[in-house]
């Protein structure tokens, strides 16, 4: 089908002057919506993988990505984390872990928290090999001085700053009394804050292990329950299948959950918009395809005549496809070329254009996060062109059935 000969004509026919001047404009009309649908999807595309990024470093930095806990314990929990990360190479941390829901209380407000114990020594080792949240504040905290790190959104519900003393009232730990059950409580001095700026600001709150064991009764030295820092969060569904045959434990002593207990719908909502998204811009590419079509079938008719005099001259109907197939694909590979310029061009100077144009859209200050990946950049050039493709079968197979002697009957 893609002779020399056949991409030399149709190669000719696509510089030429078009005689009909309903099909240029349709043949411009299609070009302008390939080059318009390719940029739009690379930019649109590259905002949402920057939002869904920063939302995976400010919510599942903060967040337990995957927890392992073991009804008798860890006899030694370091051996164990050993272990993992030795098996597992996506693993690129791991710390003791312990959490309770626990309600917070000031002078003036109470609040609901999910309230993690951590060693600083452990996290601060950790800080420079993974993506987790760390705040020069976490060394404040010493085993036995009930000290408590909150987020800035939280602190500001709770109206305490640095220094404050609050109630911290913990799920875990209830004792029975003849007044019915009395929840395990103590108070903490507050003493640092972080923000990640996401909604674990106001939902998060960090004591230390030592602390957060005696808060819920239980044995401040003994760890049953490991925290995993993974390179990506989101293959915490696969690390969390593994970890238990590698650790050989019996299914009703180890319980391995991750951050889509708690997140997991927020992500794929996400996705899910990124995905309709793309679908939705990738309809302006078909709706161009579509009028490649339709100029190719102007352009048909219009070379009929051409079409029969170089069969009598011996040229295949195959070839004539060819001839057909490369004009429409030219025009295609036009709008996609500049599309794919344009887009790259536009993400990369986004928000000093935005900024130019004064438009803040995530706010004053704020710029756009801007993630180019390059499978999406393959997969949008491969659509397209699949697309473009598929358009220009039917016109090509219409001029591949021309009757000879039928077009130059009356020539």
């Amino acid at each position: 089908m893609f002779s020399s000969s056949a991409f030399l004509i149709g190669y000719r026919y696509w510089r030429a002057r078009k005689a009909n001047a309903f099909a240029s404009f349709i043949t411009l009309f299609a070009v302008s919506g390939i080059f318009l649908g390719v940029a739009a999807l690379i930019v649109v595309s590259s905002v949402m993988n920057g939002l869904e990024g920063q939302l995976k470093t400010r919510i599942l930095g903060a967040v337990p990505q995957v927890v392992v806990e073991k009804n008798d314990g860890f006899a030694d929990w370091r051996q164990t984390a050993d272990q993992l990360q030795a098996t597992l190479p996506g693993i690129v941390g791991v710390s003791p872990s312990t959490g309770t829901q626990a309600m917070l209380q000031s002078s003036s407000n109470i609040g609901a928290v999910q309230l993690s114990g951590i060693l600083p020594e452990v996290e601060s080792a950790l800080a420079s090999r993974t993506t987790t949240v760390y705040s020069p504040a976490f060394d404040s905290l010493i085993s036995g001085e009930y000290r408590i790190i909150l987020g800035v959104q939280l602190a500001s519900e709770l109206d305490v700053a640095v220094g404050d003393t609050i109630r911290v009232l913990s799920g875990e730990g209830v004792v029975f009394s003849p007044l019915g059950p009395v929840p395990s409580q103590r108070k903490f001095i507050v003493s640092g804050l972080f923000q990640m700026g996401s909604q674990v600001d106001a939902q998060l709150a960090f004591i230390h292990y030592d602390d957060a064991r005696r808060l819920m009764r239980k044995a401040p030295d003994k760890v049953d329950g490991l925290r995993l820092y993974l390179d990506d969060p989101f293959e915490a569904e696969a690390t969390g299948k593994a970890v238990p045959q590698i650790l050989a434990a019996e299914g009703d002593t180890l319980n391995v959950h991750d951050w889509r207990d708690g997140y997991g719908h927020l992500f794929g909502a996400v996705k899910m918009e990124k995905n309709m998204t793309s679908l939705m811009l990738s309809l302006i590419v078909a709706v161009a395809a579509f009028n490649i079509v339709s100029a190719l079938v102007m352009m048909v008719v219009d070379k009929t005549t051409d079409v029969a005099v170089l069969m009598t001259q011996g040229l295949t109907r195959s070839a004539v496809m060819g001839i057909f197939v490369t004009q429409g694909s030219l025009n295609a590979l036009l709008g996609l070329v500049l599309g794919l310029i344009a887009g790259l061009v536009l993400t990369l100077n986004l928000n000093p254009l935005l900024s130019a144009l004064g438009i803040a859209v995530l706010g004053a200050g704020q710029p756009l996060p801007v993630i180019i990946a390059a499978e999406q950049l393959w997969l949008i050039v491969i659509g397209t062109v699949a697309i473009t493709l598929l358009a220009t079968l039917y016109p090509a197979l219409r001029a591949s059935r021309v009757e000879p002697a039928s077009a130059l009957r009356y020539e």
